[in-house]
């Protein structure tokens, strides 16, 4: 008798979109081959359906209209499941304690949310702490993307959890990603790779650039890559600050790997973050990095090896470090993509994930 087929559900409240193919893309890919190759079904829940990349050879579940997963999920799915991973959704719901009982599985849910820069209020921090009472006992596992996720976990949802909660940190293919072999030392070229919205700080950015001086804005380079609601807004502030011949803004990208090596450092003035791809891709790039410290990025960045740290909303310390980056009086000499391939590559996060089925 042959070895019984294990099956899987994944709950991923994330839109497919064929110009937006990011490094959770390529995980997916990577997940569902190996999924198959060893004889594991896997059936995957999105709000959307596409067939760009390899989406073509899934089993898609979704809603005909735009509506809200999880009522969906709790509608449609039916059998059992061996293992139910959960991306990108709200973590102690009765959502969960909903699925456990539909379904009996494992369920093991999967933390890629930032946090506020400045904590969530009172009365928010009061309802979590009573929704982890509530609702943990019904996730088996939980998985946070960087030590930082984990601690926001045992933070938000109580300290109880600490028992079964665990770290598998973001990864990416950096055999895809062509580094930049020739930095500039001075006069580097910069770029964004961010979603477009206020939490990502890219208008403390601009800001910072007004108050260079005239000889560096007169050939200064930032190319921003992405789109978002907050697009409209700081196109407006670079037009008021008179800055349309610093930045340009590229709007999204397939190939956004292929973009990187372009460069000579990215540019990430980010308020909340969990665990950055895109900081990992610009390191894979050998493209230094200049963030701040929120979520995970000081677990990949270290201030003056690979990159520079200033805090969230200090206008004059990234102006301060982007004049001196630009004039050569600071550089990051060594090659970033070394880090990159031994400790955060995209084979190590789908074996790590694989082994939570196996």
């Amino acid at each position: 008798m042959g070895l019984k087929t294990k099956k899987v559900a994944i709950i991923c409240n994330y839109k497919l979109l064929p110009n937006r193919v990011g490094g959770m893309d390529y995980f997916f890919w990577a997940f569902d081959k190996t999924c198959k190759e060893h004889n594991v079904e896997v059936d995957w829940f999105f709000p959307n359906t596409s067939k760009h990349g390899d989406y073509s050879n899934f089993k898609i579940i979704s809603p005909e209209h735009e509506t809200s997963l999880e009522p969906f999920v709790l509608h449609t799915i039916e059998g059992s499941y061996d293992v139910i991973f959960t991306h990108f959704v709200e973590l102690c719901t009765s959502f969960y304690c909903q699925l456990k009982k539909k379904t009996k599985a494992k369920i093991i849910a999967v933390d890629h949310n930032p946090r506020p820069l400045h904590g969530y209020p009172l009365k928010k921090r009061i309802k979590k702490r009573l929704k982890g009472w509530l609702y943990s006992r019904c996730i088996d596992q939980f998985i946070g993307v960087s030590k930082y996720t984990t601690n926001e976990i045992f933070r938000d949802f109580g300290s109880h959890l600490k028992t079964k909660t665990s770290v598998i940190y973001n990864g990416i293919i950096v055999k895809d990603i062509k580094p930049n072999l020739n930095r500039n030392v001075t006069c580097p070229k910069f770029i964004v790779a961010s979603h477009l919205r206020v939490s990502k700080g890219i208008q403390d950015l601009i800001k910072a650039v007004s108050l260079l001086p005239e000889s560096i804005k007169t050939n200064l380079k930032i190319d921003v890559y992405g789109s978002g609601p907050y697009e409209a807004a700081l196109k407006k502030q670079v037009d008021d600050l008179l800055l349309n011949a610093v930045f340009s803004f590229k709007g999204s990208v397939a190939n956004l790997n292929a973009v990187y090596c372009d460069y000579d450092y990215m540019l990430q003035p980010t308020h909340m973050e969990c665990f950055s791809l895109s900081i990992l891709e610009s390191l894979a790039a050998n493209v230094p990095v200049i963030t701040t410290p929120a979520g995970g990025n000081l677990e990949v960045v270290t201030h003056g090896v690979n990159g520079y740290i200033f805090k969230a909303e200090a206008i004059l310390d990234l102006k301060d470090i982007i004049e001196a980056v630009y004039l050569g009086k600071e550089q990051i000499a060594i090659n970033t993509r070394t880090l990159i391939e031994t400790s955060f590559s995209i084979d190590n996060m789908v074996t790590q994930y694989f082994k939570l089925i196996s």
